[in-house]
């Protein structure tokens, strides 16, 4: 076994594998970028090393400068998480030029597996069922064009050497091809370095099933079951479960079989996972596809150590070093369900579009047996555009798929990140949604129930609202409490009267709510909208058990800046309080003003001052964190000025556009 490893990642991948080398008694190297100075990755580990500038260019992706440090550190192996060098045969065939120990499978398997086309006419020739499509090498957009048009619309445009959703577009008609063609390779040129694509039928109603594949260097080769990975948003998974709800016990030997031999056709070791996309009602059907194989750890493998009891990155630092599989086949089973739901920095009611900030506030669920969480982020840290956008991962496990999805809603009802925008509330709706937990879930869930999971905002109920001023106001009073003059104090007091209320002002959209609190005696008399309640609290820092008329609850408010999250038993109220002394904003009656929704650089500029466009025409094409956003104008108009060129960074809320109606 080896005795130091460097991790050649970053995030909660990074601190993953590092807590299980520290359990093994491994030494781990962590490396670093600008912006990972202070990260938790770097805490975790024994050592830690200065690699390069936050772009993973100049960072995560410098393969002959991790390697130094392998070699100047004494590390045996590198495990590359996934993502950045974890698919790239060049860098692990350089480790064994340098007799260090790619923690992963032979350059050769992730050469045949990593071109999508490649892998496609490889399993096309073991008899494994393709979508159909067109996994050629000639790229151009006229045979292209030509192949979607023979397969029939819609199609989906992939990025050949691509995954996790990047490069990758949906083309409803022939009249969408090209701009969808033209971004799906932007996307696949900058996340990948390659922007050969390949053309399939796009199911509109699949199912996204994985199999979990692991081999070694013995000739020993697993399946451990199957992921549920069908609900997805931009193409990227959400909340993944295991084992796939209405899988049947022979097509799930089928799939895995399937998947073993997949593996075994390119001489496979170590970690992998095998995706088949899925007619809805395959366990009876049978209609399941090949789509590709990810040759490493997947980011929803926690849900498949939850279900069979193991532990994957032990596998694999056990299989690099040599040794057999810890399980083979026949003793390897299934114990009970799991669900994985990934928080993002992401704003749900703006196309999902990444988020960036500094987490000012995080409440998570209590780790146990049956909940885990994989994070690689901390109060006061930051996420960047440089890097995804995953805050962390909750993984669950109950006994049965109602009690795990049961475990997971209660589990969501106690995160909250306060900062920017994310997907908690989102993840709520979700878990609690009928059909989802009735099971019937493929990957056109999200659009189809956007209406139930994206509705607008809760307005605050008397409790929230309630709460957040009492504990507003206990955090004054604790903060004068040591001043005796009457002037510090907070309890409604003014000189000739004999009592008066503290009143706290907020607002959600364009709806203003007014709080009236008198303190009397032991509880309180609350002026809400509604009338005059009675209350009572007992107050635990941001926590608060309050009493407001007949009406009891545990409630904890999360104050940054104006902003208010209201957490109490179930329910997420979201607002702001009003600043009294705050000078009126500006207002720009003109909405031609186009600003940037989220941080980023300019791909492409597709109109000049004088042009006229109409309702819903592509202006700008931005990119953040490997994603393409188009601003689209909202009228029909012409454009009065444009502000930037391709290629420009542009900060959220930068104007881009300004468009005058006609």
């Amino acid at each position: 076994m080896f005795q130091k490893i460097l991790i050649a990642n970053r995030g909660e991948i990074a601190v993953r594998v590092a807590r299980t080398a520290r359990r093994m008694g491994i030494q781990t190297v962590a490396i670093y970028s600008d912006a990972d100075r202070d990260a938790m990755h770097v805490a975790m580990c024994d050592e830690a090393h200065y690699v390069g500038g936050a772009a993973p260019k100049d960072s995560y992706l410098r393969g002959d400068k991790i390697l130094e440090i392998a070699k100047q550190t004494g590390a045996q192996a590198i495990h590359p998480g996934y993502g950045f060098l974890s698919e790239n045969e060049d860098f692990a065939r350089k480790c064994a030029a340098a007799g260090v120990v790619f923690i992963g499978p032979p350059p050769d398997a992730i050469e045949a597996m990593g071109l999508k086309s490649e892998s496609k006419r490889l399993m096309e020739k073991a008899g494994v069922p393709l979508v159909p499509g067109y996994h050629g090498v000639d790229q151009a957009e006229a045979l292209l064009a030509r192949e979607a048009e023979r397969i029939g619309f819609p199609v989906l445009i992939k990025a050949s050497a691509g995954g996790g959703g990047k490069g990758m577009k949906v083309a409803n008609s022939a009249a969408e091809f090209s701009q969808a063609l033209a971004s799906a390779k932007r996307e696949a040129k900058n996340s990948f370095g390659d922007d050969n694509v390949l053309i399939e039928r796009y199911l509109q109603r699949s199912r996204h099933i994985e199999i979990q594949v692991f081999g070694d260097t013995l000739g020993n080769c697993v399946y451990l079951f199957e992921r549920d990975c069908s609900l997805q948003r931009r193409h990227q998974k959400v909340i993944e479960e295991a084992p796939a709800p209405n899988m049947t016990p022979e097509r799930r030997k089928q799939m895995g079989e399937a998947a073993v031999a997949a593996a075994k056709a390119v001489n496979y070791v170590g970690a992998g996972t095998v995706e088949f996309i899925a007619e809805h009602d395959f366990a009876e059907s049978g209609r399941f596809y090949f789509m590709e194989m990810n040759t490493r750890l997947q980011v929803e493998h926690p849900v498949t150590e939850m279900i069979t009891s193991t532990d994957l990155v032990e596998w694999q630092l056990r299989v690099a070093s040599g040794e057999r599989l810890p399980k083979l086949q026949n003793q390897l089973s299934i114990n009970g369900h799991a669900f994985e739901a990934r928080v993002y920095a992401e704003n749900p009611r703006n196309q999902f579009l990444p988020a960036t900030g500094t987490i000012e506030k995080l409440r998570t669920p209590k780790a146990g047996e049956h909940v885990r969480i994989d994070t690689g982020v901390r109060e006061g840290d930051a996420i960047t555009p440089n890097y995804d956008p995953m805050i962390a991962k909750l993984i669950v496990h109950g006994e049965n798929r109602a009690q795990a999805l049961q475990r997971l809603a209660l589990a969501l009802d106690d995160y909250a990140v306060v900062g920017f925008s994310n997907n908690v509330e989102f993840l709520q709706r979700v878990a609690r949604h009928p059909s989802f937990a009735a099971a019937e879930i493929d990957t056109g869930f999200i659009p189809r129930h956007t209406d139930a999971l994206l509705p607008p905002l809760p307005a605050p109920t008397d409790v929230a609202l309630a709460a957040c001023a009492l504990v507003e106001l206990n955090a004054v009073q604790l903060a004068q409490r040591n001043d005796a003059s009457p002037w510090a104090r907070a309890d409604g007091f003014w000189l000739g009267q004999t009592e008066s209320a503290i009143n706290f002002s907020y607002s959600q959209g364009d709806t203003k709510y007014q709080v009236g609190v008198i303190p009397r005696g032991a509880g309180y008399l609350i002026h809400l909208p509604s009338g005059t309640h009675c209350a009572a609290a007992k107050f635990d820092d941001e926590r608060i058990a309050i009493t407001l008329g007949e009406t009891q609850g545990n409630v904890q408010v999360l104050r940054h800046g104006l902003h208010r999250v209201v957490l109490m038993q179930g329910a997420r109220f979201e607002f702001d309080a009003i600043d009294p002394y705050a000078p009126p904003e500006s207002e720009d009656s003109h909405g031609g003003h186009l600003t940037a929704p989220m941080p980023g650089s300019v791909v492409s500029v597709l109109v000049k001052p004088g042009d006229t466009v109409t309702k819903g025409q592509a202006l700008i094409v931005m990119e953040a964190m490997k994603m393409e956003h188009t601003i689209v104008a909202p009228f029909a108009g012409k454009v009065e000025a444009v502000y930037f060129a391709a290629k420009e960074q542009v900060k959220e809320g930068a104007e881009l556009v300004a468009l005058e109606t006609l």
